[in-house]
């Protein structure tokens, strides 16, 4: 299924390092251009990994990618998000098919391990050269191109004449140029687990919604990833995590115990992968294009889990990426400007995104978005920006700017309803239910 490696006298036209949704989705679009493309991947596919909620604005992409019909066959949809605070008071339902003026109202919830190994199969089907547990060391520029050294001591160094780093947190040349900035102010940590039989709500919205539950000093993410299977994550302040002096499966089992609604939904369900953590994740790069490289994905700069904006960025970035880098190799002189257009839009975006998570983990902020009305439309502009619509216009972007002034009031005035989010006392349900496809 692999092409055959080009001789040792040859040269690629882009080496990219990392094999995920950023790394695959580059490196399969290059492939369709005609491109001589390699693949680094530094692991086997497939693996475990987190991020497993997609936005409906990569749907077009998707198409691109030739990778739709394969989602719709295999991956759970998503058709929105709900939001449950901690203390029972707020229970509200973000549906795309509401947001503001969207063009795409469904993506899906999929597990990573067989999305990503899709995407890079897809890359390879394509035309590019894929190898995997392969270690980039560091990368050497030059006038004409980059050197890729590897690891190990027979292993060849690769030349190329552009490199993409889509290598995630590794972020090999950040970390090569020093250009890794962490968020101060967003030092979280984050523990996970699959489970089988986690009972969901009667009805299509339980098995289509991503569910997040906010409590005081920290938030939950629900997410079904097939009929009996979901995706249970807690974050919280790194700081109060090591206060805990927990292990990461003892922390996930404390914090249910503390939340009559796990309580609730984890009655009949049996954890069936281990529980992972990360920590201090927040970051970005201080630049995120050089002459002969471009940074896309979390190796350019990775925010927070809570909107799911990850893969959306790790895949709009390749995209992106991959169209830069095709007309560079034929108008040269067309590089810098193309580069310098890549660098803005991707650093704009994440700063929008920056904007939403700042908001996130202010109380007011969640005051005031379970507190919908549709006067002026202002949750379907949030819930259009959330689906992935970055470029909605000055429609959205005065809707938002109104919202966020919304939040800045509530911390003076009760413009909404006061939240404790703190845990209430545990509720009747209603029975289990099975998602029917």
């Amino acid at each position: 299924m692999y092409s055959a490696p080009l001789l040792m006298n040859e040269i690629y036209d882009v080496a990219i390092i990392g094999g995920g949704p950023a790394g695959s989705t580059a490196a399969c679009l290059l492939a369709k251009a005609g491109r001589r493309v390699v693949v680094l991947e530094r692991e086997k596919f497939p693996r475990f990994h987190i991020g497993e909620s997609l936005l409906p604005y990569s749907m077009p992409v998707f198409d691109r990618l030739g990778v739709r019909e394969e989602l719709d066959r295999t991956a759970q949809p998503k058709h929105g998000a709900e939001l449950i605070t901690a203390c029972g008071t707020s229970h509200v339902i973000f549906h795309f098919r509401d947001g503001f003026e969207l063009d795409h109202h469904r993506s899906y919830q999929v597990e990573r391990a067989i999305f990503d190994k899709m995407l890079l199969d897809n890359a390879a089907r394509h035309g590019a050269e894929v190898r995997e547990e392969v270690t980039v060391q560091g990368v050497d520029f030059d006038d004409d191109g980059a050197t890729v050294r590897l690891a190990g001591q027979d292993a060849p160094a690769i030349r190329a004449r552009y490199v993409v780093d889509a290598s995630g947190r590794n972020t090999v040349i950040g970390q090569q140029q020093h250009l890794k900035k962490s968020y101060a102010h967003l030092q979280k940590f984050a523990v996970y687990a699959h489970y089988e039989n986690v009972r969901r709500e009667p009805g299509d919205d339980g098995c289509t919604l991503t569910r997040m539950i906010r409590a005081r000093d920290r938030w939950f993410w629900v997410i079904p990833l097939s009929d009996t299977k979901t995706s249970i994550g807690m974050v919280t302040d790194t700081a109060s995590f090591k206060q805990w002096r927990m292990s990461p499966e003892e922390a996930l089992e404390a914090s249910f115990q503390e939340q009559p609604h796990f309580t609730d939904i984890l009655a009949l369900a049996r954890r069936v992968t281990p529980v992972y953590s990360t920590g201090d994740y927040s970051y970005r790069n201080t630049r995120l294009t050089g002459p002969r490289w471009m940074l896309t994905g979390d190796a350019a700069g990775f925010i927070d889990p809570v909107f799911s904006t990850g893969v959306f960025l790790a895949i709009a970035s390749g995209e992106q990426a991959a169209d830069a880098i095709h007309t560079s190799l034929d108008h040269p002189r067309k590089s810098p400007g193309l580069f310098a257009t890549y660098e803005k839009r991707l650093n704009r975006v994440m700063d929008l995104y920056l904007r939403f998570v700042n908001s996130w983990y202010q109380h007011e902020f969640i005051e005031v978005i379970s507190s919908p009305t549709k006067h002026l439309r202002l949750p379907a502009a949030v819930n259009a920006v959330l689906a992935g619509n970055i470029n909605g216009g000055f429609a959205i972007w005065w809707r938002m700017q109104l919202f966020y002034l919304v939040v800045f009031l509530q911390k003076f005035a009760t413009l909404v309803p006061r939240l404790s989010l703190t845990p209430a006392p545990p509720v009747s349900s209603p029975p289990a239910t099975t998602c029917v496809p």
